[in-house]
C-alpha cells in the first residue's frame, strides 16, 4: 500500500511525459494479441450480439450514475 499516492502519481506523470511512444512496436504488440484471440477461437465471434441485452443494461446504470 502506497503511504503517499501523491508522490506515486507525480513519479508516473513524469515517466510518461519523458517515455516516447513507438507505434510500430505497439502495433506488432497488437498483431500478435489479434493472433492469440483468432487462435484461441475467441474473434470473430459466432453470434455478435450475443448477450448485448446485458451489455445495454450495465451501459444504461453506469450512466445513470
Amino acid at each position: 500500500m502506497l503511504t503517499n499516492p501523491k508522490i506515486f502519481e507525480e513519479f508516473e506523470k513524469n515517466l510518461l511525459k519523458s517515455e516516447q511512444v513507438d507505434y510500430f512496436k505497439n502495433l506488432s504488440i497488437f498483431e500478435e494479441m489479434l493472433k492469440e484471440v483468432i487462435y484461441l477461437n475467441i474473434l470473430p465471434l459466432k453470434n455478435p450480439l450475443d448477450g448485448i441485452e446485458t451489455d445495454i443494461k450495465i451501459a444504461r446504470i453506469l450512466n445513470n450514475v
